[in-house]
């Protein structure tokens, strides 16, 4: 969900070209579900491909007969998205074999054929650049700018009644102000272990608090006395049920990107596996423990210990939201990636 939402900028860029070209997203089956509420995107094409960590069993047949079915598309051109520690090759030679005749992607080894248009990759080397900053840098390239740098995610229509309803039979006064905690994430290692005392705190305290887990995940949505519990039926629900609230607290997980998509402020429990990945272009705090393992890219703590996010404490959280709250609302013209002291 967050590397789609990441991506919007540049696609935005793709789809202001003097051509306005049509936009046609190649993306997981996880990632389709964020994909088709992105408004540049005309299409989403949803794929469990084999290089991915994919849901369905190896089928070389069916990857051969999916090579066919985008050949026979006539694609113009095709478009790369990577972070510098994915390898852009097996998409690239996907696009290579369908016979679009534009490959663009950054590449760490000379690619000849495989790309038209190479752009070197310089990462970690020269400096990590945010994800959305190195995709604007990727599609410019080619000559795709935008002014308008922001992520976007449409809400579905009735998704916000649906909530506000959802909210009024919790006792939750939609119109009033409110924090919303979303304690998921898809790794181990981007969870938060303490919700539960920051939820008690910020009841102590005398704000509302909504507690809301996507209806996919494993445990119900459980929120201490004094919190209201909501599980959610689909990203639109979270769309629109972030768009309510006055600040998110979340992992640095898709929930915090589609707060940055919506606009709403958002406290982030920023476990430290990249730097690449903060709030984009929205009112932040992003929390963390320093570590000497940060940055490891790893789903779980191999440490053991959790401690760049166990070492936070719920007090913190709660500061933090207190401080969004009361802060004006001012939208940051460049998101900087965390930065180890």
């Amino acid at each position: 969900m967050g590397d789609v939402l990441m991506t919007t900028p540049a696609l935005r860029a793709l789809k202001e070209l003097p051509q306005r070209p049509t936009l046609a997203l190649l993306t997981s089956p996880a990632g389709a579900d964020a994909a088709r509420l992105v408004p540049e995107l005309d299409e989403v094409l949803a794929w469990d491909a084999p290089w991915m960590k994919a849901t369905a069993a190896p089928d070389p047949g069916g990857d051969r007969a999916f090579v066919d079915r985008l050949g026979a598309r006539g694609f113009d051109a095709a478009v790369v998205f990577t972070v510098y520690s994915q390898s852009p090759w097996p998409a690239a030679l996907l696009a290579h074999l369908a016979g679009i005749p534009r490959r663009l992607a950054h590449g760490r080894e000379n690619p000849y054929h495989l790309l038209t248009d190479w752009v070197p990759e310089r990462e970690p080397e020269a400096g990590v650049r945010h994800e959305v900053r190195r995709q604007l840098d990727l599609v410019a390239a080619v000559g795709a700018r935008t002014r308008d740098e922001r992520l976007s995610l449409r809400i579905p229509p009735g998704a916000r009644r649906r909530m506000r309803a959802a909210l009024r039979a919790r006792g939750v006064d939609a119109d009033a102000p409110f924090v919303l905690l979303h304690p998921g994430a898809s790794a181990p290692s981007r969870r938060y272990p303490r919700f539960g005392e920051v939820c008690e705190r910020l009841a102590a305290c005398g704000w509302p608090a909504v507690v809301a887990r996507d209806a996919r995940d494993p445990a119900p949505p459980h929120a201490p006395p004094g919190a209201a519990a909501l599980e959610l039926a689909s990203l639109g629900e979270l769309a629109a049920l972030v768009s309510l609230a006055s600040v998110l607290v979340a992992n640095n997980s898709g929930p915090a990107h589609v707060a940055a998509a919506i606009g709403t402020p958002v406290v982030v429990l920023y476990a430290l596996t990249n730097p690449q990945h903060t709030p984009w272009r929205v009112p932040s705090e992003v929390l963390f423990h320093p570590v000497p393992c940060g940055f490891c890219y790893k789903s779980r703590c191999v440490a053991g210990h959790h401690a760049c996010l166990s070492g936070v404490s719920p007090a913190e959280v709660v500061a933090a939201v207190e401080r969004r709250l009361a802060a004006p609302y001012a939208v940051p013209e460049e998101t900087p990636c965390v930065a180890l002291p």
